[in-house]
């Protein structure tokens, strides 16, 4: 891949996240802290395609914007969603480097959710929930751990079948 196309996939990953953080929000959800995570999409798949530098980039860029997108940038739930995507794009972009070849987006995808929610977790026992936190924890990692896997499924499927992808890497 050519620093023309890094130039212009920076942007356009960022704006996908952007994207399906608002398909997302639209999405009703029938606990206020269950979601999706659509907007991670665009992170895993710039695990295989951008620079380590890019990626930070991305991750910021999915948390501002899904900031500004849910009106949350000047509240406390922005330290919820800030830490478990940090700690989520962390996570992936970690494991990525480590196993490499080793690890598919399923596998990524469910270590994010993971670090997502004990991100958000450790966020509620110290903000806001103190030990009653312990309540809501199994709840929430085992609904991030369907949608982490649902989400994995979906970028794998996505990665092996896109000509788009398959065009990044030609």
């Amino acid at each position: 891949m050519t620093q023309t196309t890094d130039k212009k996939l920076l942007p356009f990953l960022a704006a996908l996240c952007l994207f399906l953080a608002a398909v997302e929000y639209a999405i009703p959800k029938p606990l206020p802290f269950l979601r999706l995570g659509l907007a991670n999409l665009p992170v895993i798949v710039a695990l295989f395609v951008l620079p380590t530098r890019d990626i930070y980039k991305l991750i910021l860029l999915k948390i501002i914007g899904q900031a500004l997108i849910t009106g949350t940038l000047f509240s406390y739930i922005f330290l919820f969603s800030a830490a478990g995507s940090l700690a989520s794009g962390l996570t992936m972009l970690g494991v990525h480097l480590w196993l490499k070849k080793k690890v598919s987006c399923i596998g990524l995808s469910l270590a994010g959710a993971t670090a997502n929610n004990i991100a958000q977790l450790v966020v509620a026992r110290l903000i806001l929930f103190g030990s009653a936190t312990r309540y809501i924890a199994p709840i929430l990692l085992i609904s991030g751990a369907a949608t982490g896997l649902v989400l994995g499924i979906f970028t794998q499927m996505f990665i092996e079948k896109s000509k788009w992808f398959r065009g990044l890497h030609a």
